[in-house]
């Protein structure tokens, strides 16, 4: 039986969530609606939740006037977030579980290291000069995969603590009693225990993957087909920025800005920028506030 105090603190509960959810959900209710308005419509009448007229001109433009290439950036986003995801996991998981063990020589020193990554880097002028001078990332496929993303050491700090946390020891030993070795151990025992915070991971890397630009815009120069989604984006965004800004120098200037749905086009950027990701998300949801949760008690 509830009492009438935890009764009244469930009701508020439930109040400020729905709130907190309405701030988040309207904001992308009223982005998708306005992609679907008429431009010119929407600029004179503003934004609304029901267009006085609507339209998906604004996503017939984006996909006939570029074609393959949308595809093409969907394909590689999709490709560069599925191998960042499998790679990251890999990485971060087996320097997790060796952090977690407590016999492991020079423990305290690779969990310092881990940790001084999260208050300091490199920064950006010689994590550049680096990755295109050493490593020879730019215009390839690796200058979007390996800088900045492919390992974050608070995915790290989260999953050891998990492992620490809620995989209870003596089943780890009962395993090494059995003739387990330690990676037969992470495989067979440790891993299938660990499907909340590893879904909670992927997720995490997935969404930087995916709504990541900045590698794309700093590392890809000259290969523009190795643009993923959110670089093509934001490539189009540029032109007609450009356009509009020039419009005055150009002779035909304003005939060709009239067949771009300036303002409608912007939400049908963003709208499929953010598909992918609010289709996906219901199915891991119910592992992700596990993990999180599970994952932060200790470590």
């Amino acid at each position: 039986m509830y009492t009438r105090e935890a009764k009244i603190y469930n009701i508020f509960g439930h109040i400020i969530m729905t709130v907190l959810s309405l701030i988040a959900i309207i904001p992308i209710i009223l982005m998708i609606v306005s992609s679907l308005t008429d431009n010119i419509s929407l600029l004179q009448n503003g934004y609304s939740f029901i267009p006085e007229k609507w339209s998906i001109f604004a996503y017939e433009w984006i996909f006939q006037s570029n074609r393959g290439t949308v595809l093409r950036a969907y394909g590689m986003s999709f490709l560069l977030t599925s191998t960042g995801v499998m790679v990251s996991l890999i990485i971060t998981t087996l320097l997790a579980y060796g952090l977690s063990k407590k016999d492991l020589p020079l423990r305290g020193v690779f969990t310092f290291l881990v940790f001084f990554t999260m208050l300091f880097n490199g920064g950006l002028v010689s994590t550049y000069i680096n990755y295109t001078t050493v490593f020879h990332v730019k215009d390839t496929f690796a200058g979007l995969l390996v800088p900045g993303l492919l390992m974050n050491a608070f995915n790290v700090l989260l999953m050891k603590s998990y492992f620490v946390s809620s995989i209870p020891g003596e089943i780890l030993e009962a395993a090494n009693m059995d003739g387990a070795g330690e990676f037969k151990i992470m495989y067979s025992v440790a891993l299938p225990m660990s499907k909340p915070i590893i879904a909670t991971i992927g997720m995490f890397v997935g969404i930087a993957y995916w709504n990541d630009w900045n590698n794309g815009f700093i590392y890809i120069v000259k290969n523009t087909e190795l643009f993923s989604i959110q670089n093509l984006l934001n490539r189009l965004m540029q032109n007609i920025q450009a356009l509009t800004q020039n419009a005055s120098n150009l002779s035909n200037a304003n005939e060709g800005l009239a067949q771009i749905p300036t303002a409608t086009v912007r939400m049908a950027m963003a709208t499929l920028g953010i598909l992918p990701i609010v289709l996906v998300y219901p199915f891991i949801q119910k592992y992700f506030v596990k993990g999180i949760t599970l994952g932060g008690v200790k470590g």
